[in-house]
C-alpha cells in the first residue's frame, strides 16, 4: 500500500565505470544544526493559504483568519513549516486581493489587524512561520495614492507616482504602447478629466483596476521599505513579492519585438530591480532574526534567475520552470539538474512547487495528454483523465519532496484535489476569464473553498452552509475526514512525506546524485549514501535491491514498480 514499509536488502548503485554513486557534499545529520535553525528556509516546507478558501470561521462564506486560527492544529500535524498567505489586506477584490488598497489594514472580509497578530502567535507557538505577500508592481485603484492622482491634474506629483501619459493619434485616442497584458487584452485606460473630456491614459499590466507604480519615485521606494517593517514588527517570518520581475519600466516605453538582449525587455527583468531588492534585503537582515525574502520570479534564462539570489538579494524564488513540464522524464530531469545548477552558482536552495492559486491543479493537469502548464493553451472542454492524473500527482509529490531545497503545498493539493472546470459562468470572478471574453477559463477553478468534511453543505467549509464560489456535489469524496485515517489517502501520502523529511537524515541535507544505468524510462537520484527516490514513467520495472521501501506512491505490484510511480528507498 501507498504508506506501508517492507523489509528488504539493497547494495549501493553503480555508476558507469563501476564506482559506488555518491556526492562529495556533506550532509547535515543534527536537525538542530546551525544551518537548519539559522536558515530554516533552506528545506523548509511552505504552505500557501488561499484565505478565501481555506475556512471560514464566522459562516458568511468567506473564508477568514478566525478559519485559519481553527485550523492550525490540521496544519501542526501535517507537518508544515510555514504558511505563506495570498493577500489578506484591504481590498476590492478585482483580482483575487492582488490589487492592495491599503497594506497596514486587513480586509474586514478576513478579520481585523489584531487577528492577524493573533494567528501569528499562535502560528509560531506551534512552530510555523508567517509569511505575507507584497504586490510591489501594483496597487488597487482605490489605493489613496490613486484617488489622489486621479483628481489631480495632469504633470502633478500625485501623478508622477504612477505611470500617467499622453495617447497617440490626432487627439490622444491610441494608448501610448501596444503592450499586450498577461491577462489578455491592452494596458492603458483613458483617465476622464474634471470637465468630461478624455484625459491622459495610465498604465495597468494586468487589470485596468491594478494601476502601475512608478518604482522611480522616491516615495515608492520608501512606502514598501515601510510596509516591509510593518509586517516584520509583528513577528512575520518573510514575504513573498508578487510579479517580481515587473516593477520597473523603461521610461521611453518602447513597443515590444520579437526578442530582447539581457536586462532589455521594456517592462521584465530590468537590471534596476535589483537594486531595489538589495535595499529590501537590508531591512530584512536587519532583524535580530533575520527575515526572508521569496520572489516570483518567471524567466526561462536560469543565469538571470539566479542573479535575483545573490547573497544580498533574495532569499529563494518559486521555481515555475519545474511546475510548467509535462508528466514526461527528459524534460523533467532536465528541469531539475538546470534548477540545481542555477541555485548552486549563487548557494541558494532550489524551491519546488506543483502548483498555486494561479495554475490548474495537478490532480487535472498530469491527466490531459498535454500535461504541461502555461496561460495562453487554458481552454474549456480539455479532456482530463482524472485517475491517470492522480496517478501522476501522487507520484510527483513525492519525487518534489525528495528533492534538496525548500517545498511549496498549495492548499488542497494534500488531498488531491482536482480543477473544478465546470463552474457555472455567473460564479466566476475571475479578470483571465472576462478579459479573455470566455475563452480562458480564468483561475477560480483551483480556488474552490475546500472540502473539510465529507457532509454537510459546505462539507465542513463554514457553518454558513454556503461558500463564495460553489463547491461541487462531489466535494466530500476528498474532504479531510475522509481521508484522515485511510493509510492510502493523499493526505496520508503527504503527512508521511513530510514526517520523512524531518527524520531520514539525507533529507535534511543538500547533497544530490543521479542514479544511472537504470531503464530510460526511470529517473532515480540519491540524496546522502543511504537514500534513492525512483520515479517510473513507462512499462513496470523491478525494485532495484534495497533495505526498505519508506513509501510508495502507489500499490507496488509484488517487487515491481508500476507505472507513474514513485518510490523511496533506503539503501
Amino acid at each position: 500500500m501507498a504508506a506501508r514499509l517492507a523489509l528488504l536488502c539493497f547494495p549501493c548503485p553503480e555508476s558507469d565505470d563501476g564506482s559506488p554513486v555518491s556526492s562529495s557534499v556533506s550532509i547535515a545529520t543534527d536537525p538542530r544544526s546551525a544551518r537548519s535553525t539559522d536558515q530554516w528556509w533552506r528545506t523548509a516546507v511552505i504552505y500557501q493559504v488561499y484565505p478565501r478558501s481555506f475556512a471560514d470561521g464566522n459562516g458568511d462564506g468567506t473564508g477568514d483568519l478566525a478559519g485559519v486560527r481553527s485550523r492550525l492544529p490540521y496544519l501542526k500535524a501535517l507537518g508544515v513549516d510555514a504558511i505563506w498567505f495570498t493577500p489578506w489586506y484591504i481590498s476590492p477584490l478585482a483580482d483575487g486581493g492582488y490589487d492592495v488598497a491599503d497594506y497596514r489594514a486587513i480586509d474586514p472580509a478576513f478579520g481585523t489587524l489584531a487577528e492577524a497578530e493573533a494567528l501569528i502567535a499562535e502560528a509560531a507557538d506551534l512552530g510555523i512561520r508567517t509569511i505575507v505577500d507584497i504586490v510591489p508592481n501594483h496597487v488597487s485603484d482605490q489605493h489613496e495614492w490613486f484617488r489622489a492622482a486621479l483628481a489631480a491634474a495632469p504633470g502633478s506629483p500625485e501623478r508622477q507616482r504612477f505611470w500617467f501619459r499622453p495617447g497617440r493619434g490626432e487627439r490622444g485616442e491610441l494608448p501610448p504602447t501596444d503592450w499586450v497584458s498577461p491577462f489578455s487584452g491592452g494596458t492603458w485606460t483613458r483617465t476622464t478629466d474634471p470637465d468630461g473630456r478624455p484625459g491622459e491614459w495610465y498604465l495597468h499590466l494586468f487589470a485596468p483596476q491594478q494601476p502601475d507604480l512608478n518604482w522611480n519615485h522616491p516615495d515608492v521606494r520608501r512606502e514598501h521599505e515601510d510596509v516591509l517593517r510593518f509586517w516584520f514588527d509583528r513577528g512575520v517570518a518573510g514575504i513573498r513579492i508578487d510579479s517580481a520581475t515587473m516593477p520597473v519600466k523603461d521610461a521611453t516605453f518602447p513597443e515590444l519585438v520579437h526578442s530582447h538582449g539581457p536586462g532589455e525587455h521594456p517592462y521584465v527583468d530590468r537590471d534596476g530591480l535589483h537594486d531595489i531588492y538589495r535595499s529590501w534585503r537590508a531591512v530584512a537582515d536587519s532583524y535580530a532574526e533575520p527575515r526572508v525574502l521569496v520572489g516570483e520570479i518567471w524567466l526561462a534564462d536560469q543565469h538571470r534567475f539566479a542573479r535575483y539570489l545573490r547573497r544580498d538579494e533574495m532569499h529563494t524564488a518559486f521555481n515555475f520552470d519545474f511546475m510548467m513540464r509535462p508528466w514526461e522524464i527528459a524534460g523533467l530531469r532536465e528541469s531539475i539538474q538546470s534548477t540545481l545548477d542555477a541555485h548552486g552558482l549563487v548557494d541558494a536552495p532550489p524551491t519546488w512547487v506543483l502548483s498555486n492559486h494561479d495554475v490548474t491543479r495537478p490532480a487535472t493537469r498530469y491527466g490531459r495528454q498535454d500535461s504541461s502548464f502555461g496561460f495562453a493553451a487554458r481552454r474549456f472542454g480539455t479532456p482530463t483523465d482524472l485517475v491517470l492524473g492522480r496517478r501522476r500527482a501522487r507520484a510527483a509529490a513525492l519525487m518534489s519532496a525528495a528533492l534538496p531545497g525548500s517545498l511549496y503545498v498549495y492548499q488542497g493539493d494534500e488531498l488531491g484535489l482536482p480543477e473544478v472546470e465546470d463552474l457555472p459562468d455567473e460564479a466566476r470572478q475571475d479578470p483571465m476569464y472576462f478579459r479573455s471574453d470566455g475563452q480562458d477559463p480564468g483561475r477560480d477553478g483551483c480556488r474552490v473553498p475546500l472540502p473539510w468534511t465529507a457532509l454537510g453543505p459546505s462539507f465542513g467549509f463554514g457553518e454558513g452552509g454556503r461558500a463564495w464560489l460553489p463547491q461541487p456535489q462531489w466535494w466530500g469524496r476528498y474532504a479531510v475526514d475522509a481521508q484522515a485515517g485511510d493509510p492510502d489517502s493523499m493526505l496520508t501520502l503527504y503527512r508521511v512525506a513530510i514526517r520523512l523529511r524531518r527524520t531520514e537524515p539525507a533529507l535534511r541535507g543538500e547533497t544530490f546524485a543521479w542514479v544511472d544505468g537504470l531503464p530510460d524510462h526511470v529517473l532515480a537520484f540519491r540524496r546522502g549514501e543511504q537514500f534513492v527516490c525512483l520515479v517510473n514513467f513507462g512499462d513496470a520495472v523491478p525494485l532495484p535491491p534495497h533495505d526498505t521501501v519508506l513509501l510508495a506512491s502507489g500499490e507496488l505490484d509484488g517487487t515491481r514498480v508500476p507505472t507513474d510511480t514513485a518510490v523511496w528507498l533506503r539503501v
